[in-house]
């Protein structure tokens, strides 16, 4: 089976994400998630990426980047991804031991409406919705927790977003999403294809080659 195509485009929001392969544990104490920040710092310093929303979790993370030229988004994710391996490995002395991720990172573009609100809510809300945290803002490891608690040096690594946050934002996120609102993000997570309005959707698919993207597979796994 071909690999599902992964738009790169600039100018575009995008939800991105990867998992541990065989669901192993990542991040184990607060030295590897402080290491994978440095990291995601160093990655927006190098290409010039906006981000948007984040969170780590210990097996996996969400990002919501805003990448400004075609190619941004595969530069950053490539640095990132492999100098995470690299400095893990190094640090642990466990090189040659197996792959850290199940494979490449995974995208899919968002229209910069209340679909973007949306994948931002479902970023953030990730470790409440995983009984991580009471609150989802007092899970320190994400962009939320940064806004409402961190300084200006850790409100410095996120961008200004597309559209004005909502006043009410740290409640919006600790309100569940709807059953219809995680299955169609969930589509989108193990399709790639876009998430937004169906004529924008269209759109976009037929403009980054993900035309085939929104049409079923098969039965699909259940991203948190």
């Amino acid at each position: 089976m071909p690999r599902t195509p992964r738009a790169s485009a600039g100018g575009v929001v995008y939800h991105v994400l990867n998992r541990a392969n065989g669901g192993a544990t990542i991040f184990e104490t607060s030295e590897d998630y402080h290491a994978f920040e440095q990291m995601l710092l160093e990655a927006r310093d190098r290409q010039d990426m906006r981000i948007l929303a984040y969170c780590v979790m210990p097996n996996h993370w969400h990002m919501v980047l805003w990448p400004c030229k075609d190619g941004d988004l595969s530069d950053f994710m490539g640095w990132l991804t492999t100098t995470h391996v690299r400095r893990r490995h190094a640090f642990r002395k466990c090189d040659g031991t197996g792959h850290l991720y199940q494979g490449r990172f995974k995208s899919f573009p968002v229209q910069e409406d209340g679909h973007f609100i949306t994948v931002c809510r479902y970023v953030e809300r990730n470790p409440l919705r995983a009984s991580l945290a009471a609150r989802a803002e007092d899970w320190q490891w994400s962009s939320l927790w940064r806004r409402v608690r961190g300084g200006a040096q850790a409100k410095a690594l996120l961008s200004d977003w597309p559209l004005p946050q909502p006043s009410n934002w740290v409640e919006r996120v600790n309100e569940p999403l709807t059953q219809a609102e995680l299955d169609a993000i969930r589509k989108c997570v193990a399709r790639g294809s876009p998430y937004g309005a169906k004529d924008w959707s269209q759109e976009a698919a037929a403009r980054m080659g993900l035309e085939f993207t929104p049409r079923s597979r098969g039965r699909l796994k259940q991203p948190r």
